[in-house]
């Protein structure tokens, strides 16, 4: 997909990758660019540097989407390209209560069933359209410190794929943007598992510069880290000793922290 007279809609766009996106979509001069945040003032600074719309979006309601998507169209016209985008993270495992859970559910995964169930029937009545996930490395691999976040960005990852198989041949592009450690305030901080993502991480600019390129060329994996491919095959092909190494990597990177 090429972006120059395309109407875009960013969730979390606000900041982070998100941002990155919005700032980098606008160098390709689209027809109009939807920053869509649950905070408002963030949400406003990016669309006034991208001459956007900035709208107040809540991903964890099926109804504040359809408002973003109402309010898209009414703005600029049909959606070309719907980036869900809005993500969270927090460290837990089984035992967190059933709402935090349920709220990483929500954001990282269910929000995209709802995005796509805003846009995707016009995009197919139009014969194109692009949907634009962003998930993560860890919806491919593992991320050791929180399962519902691996969990749900596994998910996010198999919708994606779902969706490119029976909409691909119907005009329909899926990407899906599966970064390892990004330079956000989501790895900030002095945690054991954002130093190890600290370690390689990458800029926005970068990944925003590699989401350009798959849209373009209608990759369906972004990969800003290219190791992350051989890793993919390593884990494919002798996944037990994949899962051995996982685990003398999971005691490197916590060694000394409180499990």
């Amino acid at each position: 997909m090429e972006l120059k007279d395309k109407v875009i809609v960013v969730t979390g766009g606000g900041r982070g990758i998100g941002r990155g996106l919005c700032e980098r979509f606008a160098q390709e001069s689209p027809a109009g660019i939807v920053v869509a945040d649950i905070d408002e003032d963030e949400a406003r600074q990016t669309a006034d540097a991208v001459s956007g719309l900035p709208v107040v979006c809540d991903v964890r309601h099926e109804e504040s989407i359809r408002k973003l998507v109402a309010a898209a169209e009414n703005a600029f016209g049909p959606i070309d390209l719907f980036c869900a985008n809005a993500g969270i993270a927090f460290s837990g495992g089984f035992e967190l209560p059933d709402e935090r859970w349920r709220e990483m559910m929500e954001i990282n995964f269910m929000s995209h069933v709802w995005s796509t169930r805003a846009v995707l029937p016009g995009m197919l009545e139009r014969g194109q359209g692009a949907l634009l996930f962003t998930a993560s490395a860890a919806g491919l691999l593992m991320e050791f410190s929180s399962a519902p976040y691996q969990v749900s960005k596994h998910a996010a990852v198999a919708f994606a794929e779902w969706l490119a198989v029976k909409y691909g041949r119907r005009g329909i592009q899926v990407n899906c943007l599966c970064p390892q450690g990004v330079r956000t305030r989501m790895i900030d901080g002095d945690h054991p598992m954002s130093r190890h993502l600290q370690e390689t991480s990458v800029s926005v600019e970068h990944v925003a510069e590699k989401t350009v390129e798959c849209l373009r060329s209608g990759e369906f994996l972004i990969l800003p880290h290219p190791e992350v491919r051989q890793y993919m095959i390593n884990r494919a092909a002798e996944h037990q000793r994949w899962l051995k190494g996982m685990m003398k990597l999971r005691e490197r990177v916590f060694e000394g922290s409180p499990d």
